[in-house]
This record gives structure tokens, C-alpha cells and sequence, in this order.
């Protein structure tokens, strides 16, 4: 080979490992550098709750929403608007599935009409759980994946959390004390869920309304009597205004939880990491939503005796079995050629036959230290 030869082989075998290196090293620094999307904003999601404004539990809507926008550092923004901002309470459903909304703050039971088997997350005695037990079922026994197929039957196109369970809700507010069972018939009486066919079974002429409506109806007279769910709600919402009678106890809603909604497709194309932030961010709501009614409802529900002049009593246990005859009836009734709301059943049957019994062998009742300590007698039985 000539020198000419040999040295214009050199420079070439020189440029192709050069060339190799620089390609290695562009290889390495895509490897090792993160990749940086455009970013053309924060995300801003618009929602609706089925309260009035001044209620706890918008608040507690804005609660969820305030954690969820901290958590994302502004990535996401969630507004929330109050009941009838853009649709009246029970429109909720339709204005989140058909995106009018991208979520909203509610409850299962407002959607009743759409499916039945949805008043099995709040309406009843749910076998003798309680709510945060309804909700151990929702998630670890098989309640997520059925709520899941339920919004598919009826085409909901909606990201569903169940959160926040709720305290045992009182009977209601009557004009007078509640003795027996048949002090109920014929009156004109508020609630929603499958517990309208509950009270209709007990006799009552039952009228479903949201929140907001339901002290004005009371007082022009269109209602005898209403239930809501806490001390807290009922009390800002003047139900001392229109009554000072109280029934405490009861099996109507005895298990019952807020729901969270997104709009399906729009909460499918969030990324991953908001998702995530989304899930967590439901579950740390939830429990501090639970702190925070327990501060205010017992705060409350002082207020309501002493400056409202308020009278509470306990629900007598012939009403309450009242109603566990007519759930039942009511129940099997709504079952008849709904496979569904069977199935939902009878998954919560069997994981409540254990881990009510777990609670009820393994908890210690709380009354005998109570009493130890403080003495003061129980609300009057009606």
C-alpha cells in the first residue's frame, strides 16, 4: 500500500470512530437527562357540589379540592361551585358524565333514579356496618370493582370515589317526639334513596328534596317533618328555625359516604402522577373530614341544646325495627329482575357477618367509661 494510501485510511478509520464517540455520548447525556415536556399550563377542572354555600359539606368539597391543588403544586386546579351554580343537585350525574362538569361533590344516593342498587352506599342498615366498615367493603371486599360495573350498566361515563363516611344520621326533625312507630303515618316527610320506600312503607307521604329546600318547605308547611344527616348541616341550615324536636338514631341511612366524581374522559387523560395525587389525595380528605365532623357536629349539637333550645331523644327501638321490616321489604322488592342490586347484596352480607362480628367480640363498648368519667345521662328515649 502507498503512504498516500495508508495515511488516507487512517484519517478515515479516525472519523468513523469520531463519529461513533460523538454518537455514544449524545446516546449517554439523552439517557442520563430528564426529559422536560412542554408545558402549556396548569390543568383547571371545574366542579359542582349538591350543597348550599354555607353548608359543611361544601366545605368539605373545598376541603378536598384545596389538598388536591396544594398536593399538584397548581399542576391541577379544582374550583368548586355550590349546588345550582351550573345544575340543580340531583342533575349532578348527567352534567359530570356528559362533561358539562368535570366533577362534582355529592352523594350515591342522589343518583337513585338511575339505578337502585346505588342506595346500597348509603341507604339502609348495610347489614350492621357502620360507614367506615361500608367503606373497608367498598375497597378491600369487592364494593370498588361493583360500583365500577354499575356506572357501566347505565353508561356513566364518571371516575367514582366513595369517601367520607358519614355518622349514624338522626331520624329527623318532627314537631313532636316520636313514641311508636305510628306516629309517623301520614306525614309529609323529607328523604331521598331507597329510603323513600322505607318511610313509604312505614306510612309516611314522602317528598325528596335537596339540602337547600328542605327547611323553606318545612316552614311554608309543605313538610311535618325532614331528615338530613348531622347536627353541623342542620343547624346552619335553620332546621332549629322550624323545629325543636330532634330524633336521634335511626337505621335509614346508618352507613352512608360522600362520592367524588370526575368526568371519565377528562380524568383519563390526566397524566399518571396527577392520578396518583388524586387517589391518595381522596383518602387523606376522607380521614380528615372525619376529624373534622367529629369536632363540629359535637360542638353543635351542644349549641343546638343550649342556645337553640333543642330537644333530642333517642329513636324508640320499635321504630327502629320498623324500619329494619320495611328495608327489608323494600329491599327485596327493588332486587326483583336487578341482578345487580342482588349481587351488591350479597356481597356485602357475607363481609359484613365477619367483620361486624369482629368489631362487636373484639371492641370494647365505650358507654361504661364514659359514664366512669363524666356521668351524664343519655338523650331520653321518645
Amino acid at each position: 500500500m502507498t503512504k498516500a494510501k495508508t495515511e488516507g485510511a487512517l484519517k478515515s478509520r479516525r472519523s468513523f470512530l469520531g463519529k461513533i464517540a460523538a454518537a455514544g455520548a449524545a446516546a449517554t447525556a439523552a439517557f442520563a437527562a430528564p426529559k422536560v415536556h412542554a408545558q402549556s399550563g396548569p390543568i383547571s377542572f371545574r366542579f359542582q357540589s349538591t350543597w348550599p354555600a354555607k353548608d359543611i359539606f361544601h366545605e368539605y368539597a373545598n376541603d378536598f379540592a384545596k389538598k388536591i391543588n396544594d398536593m399538584t403544586g397548581g399542576d391541577l386546579r379544582i374550583e368548586v361551585l355550590p349546588a345550582g351554580a351550573v345544575v340543580p343537585a340531583f342533575g349532578l350525574l348527567d352534567a359530570v358524565s356528559s362533561g358539562t362538569l368535570d366533577g362534582g361533590h355529592g352523594v350515591l344516593v342522589y343518583h337513585y333514579g338511575k339505578q337502585n342498587a346505588l342506595a346500597l352506599w348509603g341507604s339502609g342498615p348495610a347489614f350492621g356496618m357502620d360507614a367506615q366498615q361500608l367503606m373497608a367493603w367498598h375497597k378491600y371486599g369487592g364494593g370498588r370493582e361493583l360500583l365500577t360495573k354499575l356506572y357501566a350498566s347505565i353508561n356513566a361515563n364518571v371516575q367514582s370515589y366513595p369517601y367520607g363516611p358519614m355518622w349514624t344520621q338522626p331520624l329527623g326533625w318532627f314537631k313532636k317526639p316520636v313514641q311508636k312507630a305510628d306516629d309517623m303515618k301520614g306525614l309529609k316527610f323529607r328523604t331521598v334513596g331507597l329510603s323513600i320506600d322505607v318511610f313509604t312503607a312505614m306510612g309516611v307521604a314522602v317528598n325528596a328534596l335537596p339540602g337547600g329546600e328542605i327547611v323553606p318547605a318545612m316552614d311554608r308547611g309543605l313538610l311535618d317533618a325532614a331528615e338530613f344527616n348531622n347536627m353541623t348541616s342542620d343547624r346552619i341550615l335553620g332546621f332549629a328555625d322550624v323545629s325543636k324536636v330532634c330524633m336521634l338514631q335511626s337505621y335509614h341511612q346508618n352507613a352512608e359516604q360522600f362520592e367524588i366524581m370526575f368526568n371519565k374522559t377528562k380524568y383519563d387523560a390526566l397524566p399518571a402522577k396527577l392520578k396518583a395525587i388524586i387517589d391518595n389525595g381522596v383518602e387523606a380528605a376522607s380521614q380528615d373530614l372525619v376529624w373534622k365532623s367529629i369536632d363540629r357536629y359535637s360542638q353543635d349539637y351542644v349549641e343546638l341544646q343550649t342556645k337553640d333550645k333543642v330537644r333530642f331523644y333517642r329513636t324508640p327501638n320499635s321504630v327502629l325495627q320498623a324500619q329494619l321490616k320495611a328495608y327489608d321489604e323494600a329491599a327485596a322488592k327493588k332486587g326483583e329482575g336487578n341482578a345487580l342490586f342482588k349481587e351488591i347484596e350479597a356481597s356485602q352480607k357475607k363481609f359484613a357477618e365477619r367483620v361486624v362480628k369482629w368489631d362487636f367480640d373484639n371492641n370494647v363498648r365505650r358507654e361504661m367509661a364514659y359514664n366512669h368519667y363524666f356521668a351524664k345521662p343519655a338523650p331520653k328515649r321518645g
